[in-house]
C-alpha cells in the first residue's frame, strides 16, 4: 500500500488534471459539429498537413543527430526518436524521453549519459522557439498583458536557463569542483555521481562548438518552420477564412499544452489548448476539437509506424522496455 501510494505521487496529478480537462472538453464540444465540420473541411489541406507531418519526424531526426555530433547513423537516430515519440503516447511518466536514450544507447557506442543531455538541450530550444511563436502571437491575438507578460516571463526564465548552461559548459572544471565540494560529505554519491556529472557536462558540447551551435540552429527552426506550416494548413482546412496568426496561436498554446503534467500523450491537455487557442480567436469549440483530432493523428500516425517498426525489428514490446526502464533507473538510483 505504501509503495502504491508512493508511485501514485508521481502519476495522480497528472491523471487528475487530464481526466477534468477531457470532461470540460467533452462539454464543450458538439460531437455532430465536430462530424459536420469534418464533412465540410479542406482534404487538400489536411493531406499536405499530414505530409508535412512526415517530413517534421525526417527533420527531427536531423535536429538531434546534429546535437550528437553525427555519431550514430541517421537510421538509428530516426528508429530511436520515433520508439521516444511512440513511448511518451502510451507510457507513463515522459518515459520517451529516457527511453529513446537509453535504445539508442544499445544500439550504438554512445553512452546513456552522453545522449540524454542532448534531450535536454533539444527540449529547452523548443521552450524558447514555442515561447517566441506565443508571445509574436499574443501581440496580434489579444490585449490582455497579464497574458503577454506571463509568456514572456516564462521565456525569460527559459533564456536563463540556456545562459546558465552555457555557463556551464563553458567552465566544466568549475563546475565539476563546485559538485566535489557539495558531495565531499556523502562518499558514495561522489563516487557514483563523478562520472555520470562528468559525462553529462560532456553532452553539452553544443554550447562550445560555434558551428556544430549553428548547425542545430539552423536544423531546429526549419523543423519549427514545419509545424508553423502544418498547424496553419490544418486550421485554414476548418476556418477558410483564418490568418497565419490562427497557426502560429494554435501551435504555441499546443506546445504548452504538451507541456503540462498529463496522462501519456498530453490526453485532455493538447485537446484544451488548442480549443482554447481557436475560441479565443474566435472559432467554435467544436471546430477547435476538429482540429485538435487531425493533430492528434498526425501525432501518433508517423512516429507510431516508425516507432513500431523499430521495436518489432529490435525483437522489443512496449511493456518488455518499460521494465527495461525500470530497472534501469532503479540502478541509476
Amino acid at each position: 500500500m505504501k509503495t502504491f501510494l508512493q508511485k501514485s505521487k508521481r502519476w495522480l496529478p497528472g491523471a487528475i488534471i487530464s481526466i477534468g480537462l477531457i470532461i470540460l472538453v467533452l462539454r464543450a464540444v458538439n460531437l455532430n459539429e465536430i462530424a459536420s465540420a469534418f464533412k465540410t473541411a479542406n482534404l487538400t489541406y489536411i493531406l499536405l498537413a499530414g505530409l508535412l507531418g512526415g517530413l517534421w519526424i525526417l527533420v527531427r531526426s536531423v535536429v538531434w543527430r546534429t546535437l550528437l555530433e553525427n555519431r550514430p547513423s541517421y537510421r538509428d537516430t530516426l528508429i530511436s526518436i520515433s520508439e521516444g515519440y511512440l513511448m511518451n503516447n502510451v507510457l507513463p511518466f515522459r518515459l520517451g524521453e529516457l527511453g529513446r536514450a537509453f535504445l539508442l544507447s544499445e544500439k550504438t557506442d554512445l553512452k546513456f549519459t552522453e545522449i540524454l543531455p542532448t534531450i535536454v538541450v533539444e527540449r529547452i530550444f523548443d521552450l524558447i522557439v514555442s515561447a517566441a511563436i506565443l508571445i509574436t502571437a499574443l501581440s496580434f491575438v489579444t490585449d490582455a498583458k497579464w497574458m503577454q507578460q506571463s509568456a514572456i516571463a516564462s521565456g525569460g526564465i527559459i533564456l536563463l536557463g540556456i545562459i546558465a548552461l552555457y555557463f556551464i559548459a563553458r567552465n566544466q572544471d568549475w563546475a565539476l569542483g563546485l559538485f566535489d565540494k557539495l558531495s565531499a560529505r556523502i562518499p558514495k554519491l561522489q563516487e557514483l555521481g563523478g562520472e555520470l556529472v562528468a559525462s553529462l557536462l560532456a553532452g553539452l558540447s553544443v554550447f562550445t562548438d560555434s558551428w556544430l551551435f549553428l548547425r542545430f540552429l539552423f536544423w531546429h527552426l526549419f523543423n519549427w518552420g514545419i509545424a508553423i506550416l502544418q498547424y496553419i494548413l490544418i486550421v485554414y482546412a476548418f476556418v477558410p477564412d483564418a490568418t497565419p496568426i490562427w497557426g502560429l496561436f494554435t501551435l504555441g498554446l499546443a506546445a504548452f499544452g504538451n507541456a503540462i503534467p498529463s496522462l501519456p500523450g498530453a490526453i485532455g491537455t493538447l485537446e484544451t489548448a488548442i480549443i482554447t487557442a481557436i475560441t479565443i480567436l474566435g472559432g467554435s469549440a467544436s471546430i477547435g476539437g476538429s482540429i485538435a483530432v487531425i493533430v492528434r493523428l498526425f501525432n501518433y500516425l508517423f512516429t507510431g509506424i516508425i516507432g513500431f517498426y523499430g521495436f518489432n525489428t529490435e525483437g522489443e514490446t512496449l511493456s518488455g522496455i518499460y521494465q527495461k526502464l525500470m530497472d534501469f533507473r532503479k540502478k541509476q538510483n
